[in-house]
């Protein structure tokens, strides 16, 4: 099939690389030319396991190719993608402009009948929208239909082309059969197409996102009972999870949760229930995720005293998640603010979000060239990512590098009987002495 993507960013990119690596000729269009020219080198703008490579075979077999001529890439393409930004608002609601503003460009550049899919996380009833606004513009026949993403950063290419299902919402049947088509190379063990209407797709996207969301801030709330109690909540957690009606994924205790979706989403599912409907539960969602971005700080200020001015803190892990260099919403720029509000010097190390924390920071703080640089003098080590090359590191090298034996440990990834016996002071979340 030939394919149009509009938005070259994360959700766009991954979906226009996968759909060329199942054998369609795909363009991917940005407004961005630095962005596009990066792009047509075979480099890709984000960090992704295994996307700059899909990239650079598919730009090779000549089935991907990058633009910023909107016109022409939907004109050469039966379905068009509309994977542009939708950011938060003040009022916590979803900003569609970009969607609104592509999908008029898309309509006045139609010559013919387009399928034309949302894959942009938008407020439930924007199909409706486009559908009504390309009409206003078009003579051409044309179906709007909502295909939401649920792909995890780390992870994306994986989820894209094995997706636990596909979501397809519309009500035009050759819309709805030709995007089958193209999804089936994808589902080939059985896993469901699910065709709905436009308002359910859009729904299912954000209750999805808040409610893994819900499962993160509840397992941080059982934490911080645990440590109340003297329970552990390492173990309280495998027991939760063998429950096959809770299962064992997003129960993890630790810092809370950050990127680019289940905050913003979160946020725009409070914001579509005003005034009328109060989502009581899903505000303490994000409550409990605010407040336990500070939880680790709270250790520190414990440890040391409220005067941090005379300590410099080791940082192992920048990005939100392991796996992306993505740190928006991170719990990292909360905890590193916080230091440095109380006077503390940093020395950071992240294995891939370097860069993006030099934009955030700039020169307030260090920045190391390898993990255990980052130790050199100082008086404790944060962990607050759990990148796997923090997993297993030499705890001797480490003892001798630090001022004082002391880790707090911000994703629970450490023993803590182990730690102990080798003279560490150790500190984690929810878990016992912890």
């Amino acid at each position: 099939m030939n394919i149009a993507v509009i938005g070259a960013g994360y959700v766009g990119l991954v979906a226009g690389t996968c759909f060329a690596e199942s054998g369609n000729d795909v363009i991917c269009v940005d407004v961005d030319q630095e962005k596009v020219s990066l792009l047509k080198s075979g480099k890709a703008p984000i960090y992704e396991p295994g996307l700059e490579e899909l990239v650079r075979r598919n730009l090779a077999e000549q089935r991907l190719s990058f633009t910023t001529d909107l016109t022409d890439a939907a004109r050469q393409s039966s379905i068009v993608f509309i994977a542009v930004g939708t950011p938060q608002k003040e009022d916590g609601r979803a900003d569609i402009e970009q969607v609104l503003n592509t999908a008029g460009s898309i309509a006045r550049a139609m010559d013919g009948y387009k399928v034309i899919v949302n894959k942009s996380t938008v407020p439930v009833g924007t199909v409706d929208r486009v559908q009504t606004l390309i009409a206003g513009i078009t003579h051409h026949p044309f179906a709007v239909v909502s295909n939401p993403e649920f792909l995890k950063e780390g992870a994306a290419i994986e989820d894209f082309m094995k997706p636990d299902r596909v979501v397809l919402g519309g009500g035009d049947p050759e819309a709805i059969a030709r995007l089958k088509e193209l999804y089936e190379p994808f589902v080939r063990t059985g896993n469901p197409i699910l065709v709905m209407d436009a308002r359910s797709a859009e729904m299912s996207k954000y209750a999805s996102n808040a409610m893994l969301a819900t499962k993160i801030s509840f397992i941080n709330e059982i934490a911080g009972l645990c440590e109340k109690v003297g329970a552990d909540v390492e173990e309280v957690r495998r027991a939760m999870g063998l429950d096959r009606r809770i299962g064992p994924h997003f129960i993890f205790a630790g810092l809370g949760y950050g990127g680019s979706c289940f905050p913003k989403d979160t946020r725009a599912v409070i914001a579509m229930g005003q005034p009328e409907l109060d989502l009581h539960l899903l505000r303490a969602v994000e409550e409990v995720n605010e407040r336990q971005k500070r939880v680790l700080l709270d250790k520190v200020k414990t440890h040391f005293g409220p005067d941090l001015s005379s300590r410099t803190f080791a940082l192992w892990g920048l990005s939100f998640k392991p796996r992306t260099n993505d740190m928006r919403e991170a719990p990292s720029i909360v905890v590193i603010e916080s230091l440095l509000d109380a006077g503390a010097r940093i020395q950071a190390y992240d294995p891939e979000a370097m860069p993006e924390a030099r934009k955030i920071f700039g020169d307030r703080i260090g920045y190391s060239s390898r993990n255990y640089d980052a130790l050199n003098g100082a008086d404790a080590l944060l962990v607050l990512t759990e990148w796997n090359e923090f997993r297993r590191p030499n705890f001797a090298t480490m003892k001798k590098l630090l001022k004082s034996p002391v880790l707090f440990d911000g994703r629970n990834i450490y023993d803590s009987t182990d730690l102990r016996k080798l003279g560490f002071t150790y500190y984690s979340i929810g878990r016992k002495d912890g």
